[in-house]
């Protein structure tokens, strides 16, 4: 979980100032595989043998300085913290130090929370004090070892070039606090001070073992937030089987406790059967009992926005969720629930180019994650497997916990929400994209539900755009079957979704907005989305009110039923033909235009660039299509 530990005493003996710069770059190496960048190797250099002088200035030299520490569960490192004893309690205490090179800052268009720093290039950055503050709460709130200890943590954002105050005046504004303090070479007195508050002048090597090998797990203060912000919001109801799954997974969480036993949880259902509302209802109730539990899932796009809506009014609550490939070290059986949303993308490892190269191995990703709980909670669709390497189905989950000698229980839900509750709907997809037997059948019609298809993407767009001027919210999804270019010199989109005359670009890549366009990850729910098409990939656990389809050259009409075409599929995640058959390309391609079918909850327009696959759904659907 860190880089380097040290005291400052031995920084400043050392011979040269870059030797520590050379250890860190070893140890980086080492753990992760990769070459820190210039930069990162120009700020140890220049920022370390600083800080430790200052260290040793203030009799603080042998205190423990865990360099570049990795923030338990997540890809965050903060630069030092440093570990020791209180002086006045004698109880473990730390202090959590960002470092800045920066001679000079200044609020960025005058928004508190972002800092523009002259010469630096990146865009703007996170004030310093909220960058800092951010470390401290996210250590109280997943540190088993300082979560019961109110003073144990501070933070300071130090920048130490910065010797004119009026340079750095403007981010003086920002509320600062014991977690949060910003100190300058200007007043570098006062921080050497401020640490002599939070330190005793004596080796700190205890207190740092003791944070280094912290259990990981959300405090009892963060569950109370969660439970206060998740569990009481009026609109999740649950019904029928969504009430058992979650009354079974309590029942779990009790057994497990009393009778020290583990078993796992499975939850099957189509899109909109509660799956989600189940595992938010989950998180909410359990964080109200005390029980350790996260949310994890393997979609950026869905675990941002569970975060902004859980989150909304408590950003602390954020930070409940998690990705599936956090638990690579996870301690065994170290949260009572982990709550595995969208399971059906759970890939073979964890590994990655990021992955620390002690981390690296052929350990199972299913594997980490049952280990990391002792109710582990799989939800899953297993039509929407639509990427290689995707692995989560009922029967392989059912089959792994096995070899752990694991029971397991299984809860199917129905399609009861999305689509208009009509589980006709869902079926009549699956029917006619071959996922299930029987062969393609007549749509006759749902009053819960309505089907088109449109003669052109223009009429498609003019039918959604119908419907948003009611009040209804609308979104336009297509098969990858055209190239997906990074914006233009002038930060534009590229219409790159070309069909004869109209033209409209793929959702932003980016994770900040590029004009109207809001960031790749909100694409399905912020203002601005309707002006793109999206992909499989941004609208996968989303629904809106009105859904546009493109099917695109890769899914074609013929001979009375549905055929894939490789060769039009622009997914590079789809090119491989070694590692993705035939065979297995059909079958992804199908569940991708699943998903894209099933995220309406009013209506479905349908268009395809294919003149007989249009004649073929106009003859299937019995809806009038003006």
């Amino acid at each position: 979980m860190t880089l380097l530990r040290t005291s400052a005493r031995r920084i400043v003996d050392l011979d040269r100032p870059d030797s520590v710069a050379e250890q860190l770059l070893e140890q980086m190496l080492f753990h992760t595989g990769r070459r820190p960048s210039e930069a990162e190797q120009k700020s140890w250099s220049r920022s370390l043998p600083v800080f430790a002088q200052d260290l040793v200035d203030a009799g603080l030299g042998d205190v423990e300085m865990l360099v570049e520490y990795h923030l338990p569960l997540t890809s965050q490192r903060a630069d030092v913290v440093l570990a020791g004893a209180h002086p006045v309690t004698g109880a473990v205490s730390y202090v959590v130090v960002e470092l800045k090179q920066w001679s000079a800052a200044r609020r960025f268009e005058d928004d508190p929370e972002l800092v523009e720093v002259a010469g630096m290039p990146g865009g703007p950055k996170l004030h310093p004090i909220a960058q800092v503050k951010g470390y401290c709460d996210y250590l109280n709130d997943f540190a088993r070892a300082v979560a019961d200890q109110p003073d144990a943590l501070a933070g300071i954002a130090y920048l130490h070039n910065a010797t004119d105050p009026t340079a750095v005046a403007e981010l003086r504004n920002y509320p600062s606090g014991i977690t949060g303090r910003l100190f300058t070479a200007a007043d570098r007195g006062d921080m050497l001070e401020f640490l002599r508050t939070r330190l005793a002048p004596a080796p700190g090597h205890t207190a740092g073992d003791t944070l280094v090998r912290s259990a990981v797990a959300p405090s009892q203060q963060l569950l109370k937030v969660a439970a206060a912000e998740v569990r009481d919001r009026p609109q999740f109801h649950l019904l029928g089987n969504q009430q058992l799954a979650v009354g079974l997974v309590l029942h779990e969480v009790e057994m497990s406790r009393a009778a020290d036993h583990k078993r796992v949880v499975i939850v099957t259902g189509g899109p909109g059967s509660g799956k989600s509302v189940i595992a938010l209802s989950l998180l909410g109730e359990l964080a109200r009992r005390g029980r350790t539990v996260l949310h994890a899932t393997g979609s950026r796009s869905f675990t941002q926005t569970l975060r902004k809506v859980a989150g909304a009014r408590a950003p602390r609550v954020q930070k409940m969720f998690k990705y599936f490939n956090q638990f690579i070290s996870a301690e065994r059986n170290g949260l009572d629930v982990l709550i595995l949303d969208e399971a059906h993308r759970i890939r073979e490892t964890s590994v990655d180019r990021y992955t620390r190269a002690e981390l690296r191995t052929d350990r199972p990703q299913i594997d980490e994650l049952i280990s990391a709980a002792r109710v582990p909670v799989f939800l899953l669709d297993e039509h929407q497997v639509v990427r290689p390497g995707e692995l989560g189905s009922l029967e392989q989950i059912e089959r792994y916990a096995a070899t752990l000698g694991l029971e397991t229980h299984h809860v199917h839900l129905g399609e009861q929400f999305r689509c208009g509750g009509s589980e006709e709907y869902v079926l009549w997809v699956k029917r006619l994209l071959g996922l299930v037997e029987g062969g393609p059948v007549r749509w006759t019609g749902d009053p819960q539900f309505a089907v088109r298809v449109a003669e052109s993407p223009e009429e498609l767009e003019y039918l959604l755009e119908q419907q948003r001027g009611r009040g209804y919210s609308a979104r336009m999804t297509a098969g990858y079957c055209w190239p997906w270019s990074n914006p233009d010199k002038d930060g534009r989109l590229v219409s790159d979704v070309q069909i004869g005359a109209w033209a409209r670009p793929w959702n932003s890549k980016s994770e900040r907005r590029t004009g109207e366009a809001p960031p790749a990850a909100l694409w399905a729910t912020e203002d601005g989305g309707f002006g793109q098409v999206g992909c499989v990939y941004t609208a996968q656990g989303f629904e809106y009110d009105w859904n546009g389809v493109i099917l695109g050259p890769d899914l074609v009409w013929r001979e009375g039923r549905f055929v894939t075409v490789r060769e039009a599929n622009k997914d590079p995640d789809f090119k491989n033909t070694k590692k993705i058959s035939d065979l297995r390309f059909d079958r992804l391609v199908r569940n991708v235009y699943k998903v894209l079918l099933t995220r309406g909850m009013i209506g479905t327009v349908l268009y395809s660039t294919d003149e007989p696959t249009r004649q073929a759904l106009r003859s299937l659907i019995s809806e009038p299509t003006r």
